[in-house]
Formats: structure tokens, C-alpha cells, sequence
């Protein structure tokens, strides 16, 4: 079942929007700013999304940017209330798949996004990233550590794949934000400390080393026997 995100400042639009493609057998989820937008839209867990231009905190335009800088290669259809040929022609050469104007007809739109999800490319094998005694699976979106699997989230596994493929370099706070995140560094947050504590807690603290001021390495530490299970 496919899942599709809407984002859309208009609670009216977005619930008819949501309702007609639950009815068409998709699982939607709604957000109503371009920085949720952006934020669920690069997790990896929707297979399309619907964007709006004119959203506060951050505008369509924007989002796409983002995400496009970010090799998210997910689908987007763009739906929006400006129909100007500029605005198109921006959209379109920005990365997105197609472009609707508002009022729309929704038969019109669920054609679209079923072409659309027919021609997505299917995702490569990816090889597995691994340093040291930590290897992730990306299909599976999980770690396995010393023959231990951990479940991760999609924000959790996109840090510790930043921070494995980049073993043994300091990252700072700005650099993770941005490769993680997809959006400029906030001096004020403190979401890159509080993930990376997620990641000690699951992956082992040992990995990872705070730098004063400077930011985070990732610290590989040799692969060996897994721990036996304790007797009974």
C-alpha cells in the first residue's frame, strides 16, 4: 500500500485530499508547514507527496529545493493555488514531477499520482555501510552491532549512516543538521545532541566521541566474536 504525504496549509483541502485517496486504497498523512513538510517528507517512509507553494515557515519551493539537494529522489506532485507559467516552469525545473493548479479535480489528481507511482525507478540494492564492528541494512532500515540487530528510526538510521560512512572525521553540529535534516543550523537546537545520545544508548557509547565545541566523531571499534547469550 502505497503512502502519500499532503502538505498543505488548508485543513479543508488536505483532509478532502486524504479522504479520497483512503477511500482509493492509500495511507496518507498530512502536515501543514514546509519544515514538517521537508522533515517527513526526506525520512524515507512515503512513496509521494503532495505540495502546496504557499506554506508558512518554509514555501514549496523551498521544500523541493531541500530535498532534491539531498538526493531524495521521492515523486512530488506539486498542487497549488498559483498557476502563473513562471511558477510552473520554477517547480518543474526545481524537481518536481508535475505541477496542478488549484481548484482541481480529484480524479484528475489520483491519475496523476497512480502514473506517477507507476513510474517511479525502483530503489537500487544498496551496498550495506559498515565500520568497524557496526554494519547497517538499508533496506531493512536497521544496524547490526557485533551480530546484534537494533531497530532504528528513519532520523536515527540517517544520522548513524552519516556518521558510519564519515568514520574517524568530526562532524559538526551544523554539518549533521543539514545532511540529516536537509535545512540550515539553528544555533538554539539541541535535536543533533539528543539523537546522538539515541545512538549511544543503541549502538554503544564507545563509538561515539564529543569534541568540546566542535561537534561529534564516529570512532570504529573492531569487529569480534559476538557476546555468548547468557547460560539459563
Amino acid at each position: 500500500m502505497a503512502r502519500i504525504l499532503i502538505a498543505d496549509d488548508e485543513p479543508r483541502i488536505a483532509a478532502f485530499i486524504a479522504k479520497g485517496l483512503t477511500a482509493a486504497g492509500y495511507t496518507t498523512s498530512s502536515v501543514e508547514d514546509g519544515v514538517r513538510a521537508l522533515d517527513y517528507g526526506s525520512s524515507g517512509e512515503f512513496d509521494l507527496l503532495i505540495l502546496d507553494i504557499g506554506m508558512p515557515r518554509m514555501d514549496g519551493f523551498g521544500v523541493l529545493s531541500a530535498l532534491r539537494a539531498m538526493n531524495c529522489t521521492v515523486p512530488v506532485i506539486v498542487l497549488t493555488a498559483r498557476d502563473s507559467l513562471p511558477d510552473t516552469l520554477a517547480a518543474l525545473d526545481g524537481g518536481a514531477d508535475d505541477y496542478m493548479s488549484k481548484p482541481f479535480r480529484f480524479e484528475e489528481l489520483l491519475s496523476r499520482i497512480r502514473l506517477r507511482l507507476r513510474d517511479a525507478p525502483a530503489m537500487p540494492a544498496s551496498a550495506a555501510p559498515a565500520s568497524g564492528d557496526v554494519s547497517l541494512d538499508v533496506d531493512l532500515r536497521c544496524a547490526n552491532v557485533r551480530g546484534r540487530t537494533v531497530s532504528l528510526s528513519a532520523r536515527e538510521f540517517a544520522m548513524a549512516r552519516v556518521f558510519v560512512e564519515n568514520a574517524g572525521k568530526l562532524l559538526s553540529r551544523e554539518q549533521l543538521l543539514s545532511r540529516v535534516w536537509g535545512y540550515d543550523f539553528d544555533g538554539s537546537s539541541n535535536v543533533v545532541d539528543v539523537y546522538v545520545g539515541y545512538l549511544r544508548t543503541k549502538l554503544g557509547p564507545e563509538h561515539f566521541q564529543s569534541v568540546r565545541g566542535a561537534g561529534y566523531r564516529f570512532t570504529p571499534v573492531m569487529a569480534g566474536p559476538a557476546s555468548p547469550e547468557p547460560a539459563l
